[in-house]
């Protein structure tokens, strides 16, 4: 499919401030420019991210509220629940907690509803059960902010809910005891970005300063350091901006997780090919976050929370190799939707700026990913549904300036249910409403998107010649990971350059060698295979990295796309 290109405009001047100021080569001045950061000293900072980067918990709404809720807990030893979401982040986010209050000598315990019976977020049996169970306070992770009715339940039980959650607020907060929640209105907190597990590990934060002020700790205090590889996983796997407060937490968290003893960790490693070696987000989001993730879409997540929570090495070890399995299982499901989903596809559809498609025998836990994948085949917004009886459920995902649930909000009258993120959510509607509602989702992205908008774009950061490229470049490039949202890998771009050859690896991937400039190189392009063979002048966009083999290390370059040469948009 052929992308856009776009190439940042050069600033020589700022290029030249910052490259004197900070010591550091032209091309990673501009790498910080196109992301914003046009002052040494915040450049300096996002260079070198550190803990005390970190804003005061306390800044966030209700934050003394919830602290002193639960110191009152910890002193009258009331029961308390950390009650989480099956995904990858609301399980993290409920480990670390749960591991946290363990820590402090709570009385605590935890509960993740089943995916395909409960469904998302709180529900009254649960409610009752914890009630039953003696709980007196409720902790969200992940979820709740939406949850009127049940927090009033639980409210009427006598239990008091403490929301934390980092979803879109809705117009109308349900009545819990404290809701703490970045994007809500009056929260001064300066980052609205946090993962469901960040906002969590706040709380942590704040929770142990409260306690520290009152004389708890005669021991010494929880490390929460440590809990930073569970924080690292969730907010790498829920794809929120890895900037600002994120950096901070992904950057230390991933030293941690290199590091850890914990034992559901290290197996989880080895199960992902990973052992003991560097991890970045990559490792994060493609091998150790659908093992987690495997729990919850096709089973009980409850597997998952216990791999993170167990101290039993052999424990670990049966749980992580359940999950690779659970994994495989949930990889052949996947791929059946696609390609049954592809086949669905007409070309009145493909006439269309947004496809709905539904079918009874889909799987309710694994649609989000396909939904995912078919937004990158078909390059619109895409809604994928599971009919079961009279209840249908859905994933939604979308395209850049297409916000989801601004959709779904047009489509309001057809639902039972939504929520979820500006480019990903989930939404349940009775079968009777499915045509209504496609035609109606239909319309809005129509009516919203323009061509222009359903063509991928690629972002070239510079223009580059192949003999500038050097260890200390990619060094440099290097110390703006980790990457991921709002902080993608940079792409650099080639104009006319030469492919001499290709050859197919591993069926999906193309190895070439690439000559500019009198300087040859060669590169892999992930996912595509479908170019070789292909050979004389191209324009292409890299990410030029260090490769590592038997001791050798290399300059490589990750191909991003390849078009014909000449004219690169700008």
């Amino acid at each position: 499919m052929k992308k856009l290109w776009k190439v940042n405009p050069a600033d020589t001047r700022l290029q030249e401030v910052l490259s004197r100021e900070l010591n550091i080569l032209p091309l990673t001045a501009q790498l910080l420019i196109n992301r914003g950061i046009v002052e040494s000293d915040k450049a300096f900072s996002f260079l070198r991210p550190h803990l005390t980067d970190l804003y005061d918990p306390f800044c966030m709404k209700d934050m003394e509220k919830a602290v002193d809720r639960l110191i009152m807990a910890l002193k009258a030893r009331e029961r308390i629940a950390i009650y989480g979401d099956y995904d990858v982040d609301g399980t993290t986010a409920t480990a670390m907690l749960y591991l946290f209050f363990r820590e402090l000598g709570a009385s605590v315990s935890y509960y993740i509803p089943d995916r395909l019976r409960e469904g998302y977020g709180l529900n009254e049996p649960a409610i009752e059960g914890l009630w039953r169970d003696g709980v007196r306070v409720i902790i969200t992770v992940d979820c709740g902010i939406s949850d009127h009715r049940e927090v009033r339940f639980a409210q009427a039980k006598g239990i008091d809910v403490i929301v934390t959650d980092h979803h879109e607020v809705p117009p109308e907060l349900p009545c819990a005891f404290a809701i703490l929640n970045p994007k809500q209105r009056g929260c001064a907190f300066p980052f609205k970005g946090l993962s469901g597990a960040g906002v969590a590990f706040n709380l942590a934060m704040a929770l142990r300063a409260g306690l520290r002020r009152i004389g708890w700790f005669t021991r010494g205090e929880p490390n929460l350091k440590r809990y930073l590889d569970l924080v690292c996983i969730g907010t790498v796997a829920d794809m929120v901006p890895l900037v600002d407060e994120n950096r901070v937490l992904v950057s230390y968290g991933l030293r941690e997780l290199e590091r850890s003893n914990r034992p559901g960790i290290v197996s989880l490693k080895e199960v992902s090919g990973l052992g003991r070696g560097r991890v970045d987000t990559y490792n994060i989001a493609f091998q150790i976050a659908p093992r987690i993730n495997a729990a919850g879409r096709l089973k009980k997540a409850l597997k998952a929370l216990r791999l993170l929570i167990t101290d039993n090495k052999e424990e670990a070890e049966l749980l992580a190799k359940e999950l690779d399995s659970d994994n495989s299982t949930r990889q052949a499901i996947e791929e059946r939707i696609f390609r049954e989903a592809i086949q669905m596809v007409k070309e009145e559809d493909r006439a269309q700026k947004g496809v709905v498609l539904f079918s009874e025998g889909w799987h309710p836990g694994v649609i989000g990913i396909v939904a995912s994948r078919m937004v990158e085949h078909l390059s619109r917004p895409c809604v994928l549904i599971a009919i079961d009886g009279d209840t249908a459920k859905g994933s939604v995902r979308g395209v850049r300036n297409f916000n989801v649930i601004e959709g779904l909000r047009a489509c309001d009258e057809y639902l039972s249910r939504y929520g979820g993120h500006y480019s990903a959510a989930g939404l349940t509607l009775a079968v009777e409403r499915l045509e209504g509602f496609k035609d109606a989702f239909i319309r809005y992205a129509n009516t919203t998107l323009t061509d222009r908008d359903l063509m991928p774009e690629i972002v070239l950061d510079a223009i580059v010649s192949l003999d500038e490229l050097s260890p200390r470049m990619v060094s440099e490039i290097e110390m703006l990971s980790p990457f991921g949202c709002a902080n993608e890998e940079p792409v650099l771009g080639l104009r006319d350059a030469h492919i001499l050859n290709t050859e197919i690896v591993g069926q999906r991937h193309l190895r070439l060698v690439v000559k500019h400039n009198g300087c040859a190189k060669s590169g892999i392009g992930f996912g595509l295979a479908d170019l070789h063979p292909v050979r004389g002048e191209f324009n292409i966009a890299f990410y030029p990295y260090m490769d590592d083999w038997q001791g050798m290390k290399n300059l490589r370059l990750k191909i991003r796309d390849i078009q014909p040469s000449g004219f690169v948009n700008s």
